[in-house]
């Protein structure tokens, strides 16, 4: 296959991947509710779980990793390390921006992780102590994220991984803080919400016991 022609059906693919909103799916499916129109607005794993709870926040997380990770995969298939890059990029900007939901999508994280896991795993795991580091010291999601955003970048050039490599983390880097750009105003002005975790776990309660009584209605 040709090569351009390779990159552009693998650019196409990662953007619908990238499309398919996990926190919307989930949030139809679980709660009735089109999670845009609460909390943040936001269509992200974070602002899932903020509204419905625990688990249906992991599965906001897994789905939309997932489509970093497949698309990843497509990519590395069709065009190699340069196809891997523009499927996860892609992915990442289907997600921030998907057209079937007007543009209006979450921030990318779970969705660049995914494609951090399919690329470097090594990388992908250090990352791991990074958001938990911030999460629980300071409570901050989206300073947490943006920590791992930037200490992508910056383990990508540690670990002296190729040049195209290093070009698609300073790319995923940029997305990430453009998209938290209200979040950077909030920390600044010391406005951004912590995670509350006795909230969010009052908030899983509820929803599981209408989730549940919906079922035996068999709604």
């Amino acid at each position: 296959m040709n090569k351009f022609l390779a990159l552009a059906i693998t650019a196409v693919v990662g953007y619908f991947l990238g499309c398919i909103s996990m926190g919307v799916i989930v949030s139809k499916a679980y709660a009735r509710i089109d999670i845009r129109k609460y909390g943040s607005g936001n269509a992200g794993m974070t602002n899932v779980m903020r509204t419905l709870g625990w688990v249906p926040g992991a599965l906001a997380f897994a789905g939309d990793m997932l489509k970093g990770l497949l698309a990843a995969f497509i990519g590395k298939w069709l065009a190699g390390e340069l196809g891997m890059c523009v499927g996860g990029l892609a992915a990442i900007l289907g997600h921030d921006w998907p057209v079937f939901l007007k543009f209006k999508g979450g921030k990318g994280v779970s969705t660049s992780f995914g494609f951090i896991l399919a690329s470097n795993w090594i990388i992908a795991l250090l990352l791991i102590p990074v958001q938990l580091i911030f999460v629980l010291s300071m409570g901050f999601m989206s300073l947490a994220s943006i920590a791992s955003s930037i200490a992508f970048f910056v383990f990508a050039v540690v670990f002296r991984t190729s040049g195209t490599y290093i070009a698609t983390a300073a790319i995923a880097c940029a997305l990430s803080l453009f998209c938290h750009r209200s979040n950077i105003v909030r920390l600044i002005h010391g406005k951004e919400n912590k995670l509350d975790h006795k909230k969010i776990t009052e908030k899983s309660r509820q929803f599981a016991k209408k989730f549940k009584n919906r079922k035996k209605d068999g709604q």
